[in-house]
């Protein structure tokens, strides 16, 4: 599969790096004046951008600038053997430049055309940009993250990062649907407001049949008690988590040795369990500050309680789960090989590529040539501007 990505920052480059790492071929092409603007966020991977060398391994850039005639033909070709065309342009973009799905179908009706955008078309913010924050906060995600009065974002960019997979999903479902016979594309549109929507599935559920706002809870939950993170003796935190009756008798019980708790009818079920969280969690972070992080975690595991210790990224990056299970790998950049996780299926025979982080137009002429542009041609588009 030949993947062409007009891609910037997180939701597209996420898409079809996740394409890559399942073998897709990713030509991602970049303006010629700095390219993808997440190139520059930061400079702490050896003077590349962390968020740029995480998600675009395994892809080829090619340096076009599509406000040219001669840009905007050579885009033309490479999508005459492409199959996917994915962009994540500001809004009306890829219309302006004849390329929408709409388009696409006329003139390449053979490439599954997606494109991720903000809010969809339609509706009163279609016109907008969106980020991830600013759609985390319009989708009601950071209401319910964070305390009650000081919502926070979530950390990872979850609607980039979801609206990626979906659109790669989405792909791989019109691939695998394709009649051999006779190939279709086809037009795919995913917005990152609908993704938070979708991922916002059980709050927004619970409120529209009981007309309550849930109020975040830090490191807990509304739906489930108890659950949540409590000091230890020795200085760390365990996060302790029960998802039914029979696992809170056995905390209540086996653990923290209250058995008046257990019997407490107030305790009785979940519902009547979240109503008086504040007296549970007050028992068992008395017993937890009493005890180790080693000793609780020994216990809980025996009751079979599901816990966990609350981990910095440093202590993550080290942490023996991933050492001891080989998921770690090196991957190239322009400025020398780096460590990054595999990607998290785990398939027998196949061993993801973890190909290279290209560097900015770094395979342009190899693909001009490959595509049929002799060295002279290619010299002139250079002088003319259409390539970098």
């Amino acid at each position: 599969m030949t993947v062409i990505a007009l891609e910037q920052a997180v939701s597209a480059p996420m898409c079809t790096r996740t394409l890559a790492d399942f073998g897709a071929r990713v030509i991602k092409v970049e303006n010629p004046k700095g390219g993808d603007f997440a190139r520059d966020y930061d400079d702490v991977v050896i003077g590349q951008a962390a968020h740029f060398v995480w998600a675009n391994r395994g892809k080829e850039s090619v340096t076009l600038d599509l406000k040219t005639e001669d840009g905007l033909a050579i885009l033309h070709r490479l999508l005459d053997r492409a199959d996917v065309l994915v962009s994540n342009l500001a809004p009306g973009a890829t219309a302006r430049l004849g390329i929408s799905p709409v388009d696409l179908a006329d003139s390449h009706p053979g490439v599954i055309a997606v494109e991720i955008d903000g809010y969809g078309a339609g509706g009163p913010l279609s016109h907008k940009r969106a980020y991830d924050l600013l759609v985390q906060a319009e989708s009601g995600t950071c209401a319910i993250t964070g305390q009650a009065g000081a919502p926070a974002k979530p950390g990872p960019p979850v609607a980039d990062i979801s609206s990626g997979l979906y659109s790669a999903i989405s792909i791989l479902a019109l691939l695998f649907s394709r009649d051999s016979r006779s190939r279709r594309g086809g037009g795919v549109n995913v917005s990152l407001f609908d993704t938070m929507t979708e991922l916002m599935g059980y709050p927004l559920t619970y409120t529209q049949h009981s007309g309550i706002d849930q109020q975040p809870l830090g490191m807990s939950s509304p739906a489930v008690s108890p659950y949540g993170a409590f000091e230890t003796a020795d200085g760390q935190t365990v996060v302790l988590g029960t998802t039914n009756d029979r696992e809170w008798q056995r905390l209540a019980r086996d653990i923290i040795g209250r058995p008046d708790l257990a019997d407490d009818a107030r305790f009785a079920t979940n519902s009547s369990r979240c109503e008086h969280r504040d007296v549970l969690n007050e028992a068992i972070g008395s017993w937890c500050a009493t005890n180790d992080l080693a000793d609780i975690q020994k216990v809980a595991d025996e009751a079979g309680i599901g816990n966990s210790r609350y981990n910095l990224p440093s202590e993550v990056l080290v942490h023996p789960q991933l050492s001891e299970r080989d998921r770690w790998r090196r991957v190239d950049t322009p400025a020398g090989p780096i460590d990054a996780i595999l990607p998290p299926p785990i398939i027998d025979g196949f061993e993801f590529p973890m190909g290279a982080v290209p560097g900015l137009g770094q395979h342009t002429d190899a693909i001009l040539a490959e595509f049929g542009f002799t060295g002279e041609e290619i010299a002139g588009l250079r002088r003319r501007g259409a390539i970098g």
